[in-house]
């Protein structure tokens, strides 16, 4: 068997990338209010592709309005925004770094508020983090998620990109769906887990119909510590079913909502919360108070912070033959060598790293062992109402005192 390397040129369908470590998506909240992206977005991939990356996979742009999550999400249900897209991926383009697309729907987790919509999912649920409540899709609704999926897709094409990713993970739309704890249906979209993957299948195979050779790749939470996960077998079924649905490469994450589970944290990082996300940071100083009190019997932390969906991308890798690539606290070039020659993954994702070094990837053929991130989250909780930026662990006082 001929051993991967990780600077190595390889392929995901018709796609080439140059090496085996991508920038997995990551909401970068560089949004205008009408949905398009601002300048400062381009000056960011810009930065990842100059840096080396052999791939960049955007931060997830909403397919439908009502399926918009933050106010500083892109949006992507129209066609006025190709041509700002097409600018984007033409300026890209000398940097040879493929830019995938990543297209989602925030399901439960979609906020009313921001899109002026109802918010819906496979099955009624209660109250979200909004304060929506979540009422059931009926067939016209699924429908109509379907055709905007390969709506996007068709958009995505004709924008220049070099491939989509449909996010079928970390508890949005999708993946609800495909979790049997958040899907109770009983009709053909509910049920077995050939049911529950049902839309995301049919996305994949009308998508193909409208766009050829055009690279699809799925996001996928493979395991969850939280009470909504799939099982060992589903997982499996639920690979090779996506490989059978002309999918050309899955990406392995976890998580069907939880944001401490899909995203490791060292500790809870109470302080960017109070101070990043606007529902908390303008509280009353004595609720705020009561939360840092309350918050480490509120919230959890998981363990473990590094490589923690390692396991189930092995699992998967082995009962398919499109390309599979691993995301989830990958810090260190020896663990990336690893994971490659030694775990037979195709390759592997990084998001908070690439916050803090857009240029990791050169640093790592020139020597770099590790990445800076110190696992602190602070980042990612920011980018719910601020342009994405590393943190460090710090809540600026411009943000606290607010």
């Amino acid at each position: 068997m001929i051993m991967k390397q990780v600077f190595e040129p390889w392929s995901i369908g018709t796609l080439t990338l140059k090496n085996r470590i991508i920038r997995s998506a990551t909401h970068e909240g560089m949004a205008n209010p009408d949905g398009s992206p601002t300048e400062h977005l381009l000056k960011n991939y810009r930065k990842l592709a100059a840096g080396g990356v052999g791939a960049i996979i955007t931060g997830y742009v909403s397919v439908m309005q009502n399926g918009k999550t933050f106010r500083n999400m892109r949006m992507f249900d129209s066609d006025l925004y190709i041509d700002i897209y097409r600018s984007i991926n033409e300026q890209l383009r000398q940097y040879d770094t493929p830019v995938i697309l990543q297209i989602a729907h925030g399901g439960y987790g979609a906020n009313a508020k921001v899109s002026g919509q109802a918010v819906i999912g496979p099955s009624f649920r209660k109250k979200n983090e909004h304060g929506d409540v979540c009422k059931e899709a009926s067939d016209a609704d699924i429908e109509s998620i379907i055709d905007a999926f390969v709506c996007a897709t068709v958009r995505a094409k004709a924008a220049g990109f070099a491939g989509i990713q449909f996010h079928a993970a970390h508890g949005y739309l999708l993946s609800e769906f495909i979790s049997e704890k958040l899907n109770k249906r009983r009709d053909k979209w509910g049920g077995p887990i050939e049911n529950r993957l049902r839309i995301v299948t049919e996305i994949l195979n009308r998508a193909r119909q409208e766009t050829g050779t055009f690279p699809l790749l799925v996001k996928i939470s493979g395991h969850d510590q939280t009470g909504r996960d799939i099982t060992e077998t589903d997982t499996i079924a639920m690979a090779r079913l996506l490989q059978n649905s002309s999918c050309d490469a899955l990406e392995v994450s976890c998580g069907y909502g939880d944001f401490m589970n899909t995203i490791r944290v060292a500790r809870i990082p109470i302080d960017a919360i109070l101070g990043l996300m606007p529902a908390y940071r303008d509280k009353p100083a004595y609720q705020k108070l009561l939360f840092r009190l309350l918050a480490p019997f509120l919230l959890k932390t998981h363990k473990p912070i590094l490589n923690y969906n390692l396991r189930t991308a092995e699992l998967i890798k082995k009962q398919v033959s499109i390309p599979v690539f691993v995301v989830g606290g990958i810090r260190h070039l020896k663990d990336i060598r690893a994971i490659i020659s030694e775990k037979d993954l195709d390759g592997v994702s990084l998001s908070r790293p690439f916050i803090i070094e857009p240029s990791l990837v050169e640093k790592f053929q020139k020597g770099q062992e590790s990445s800076k991130c110190i696992n602190c989250g602070y980042c990612l909780i920011g980018a719910v109402d601020n342009p994405l930026k590393c943190y460090y662990g710090k809540v600026p006082k411009s943000c606290s005192n607010r």
